[in-house]
């Protein structure tokens, strides 16, 4: 499981507190755009809303 950080750069995994920036190049970052594609949703920021399938499609996009 993931959440969405508020700055819409990067994400925190639940499992470790690990904070994983949006970089391609990041091994973390790859695994959790195989997340989404698998039709995951991350949860949403503290004080921000769930994020829309088309978001998500626009975080993919970014790691692809």
């Amino acid at each position: 499981m993931y959440k969405l950080i508020s700055n819409c750069n990067s994400v925190l995994r639940l499992s470790d507190g690990a904070a994983i920036p949006f970089d391609q190049a990041n091994t973390d970052a790859t695994e959790f755009c195989k997340w989404l594609k698998a039709g995951n949703i991350p949860e949403a920021p503290d004080g921000g809303t769930v994020p829309t399938q088309a978001e998500v499609n626009a975080i993919i996009a970014k790691l692809s």
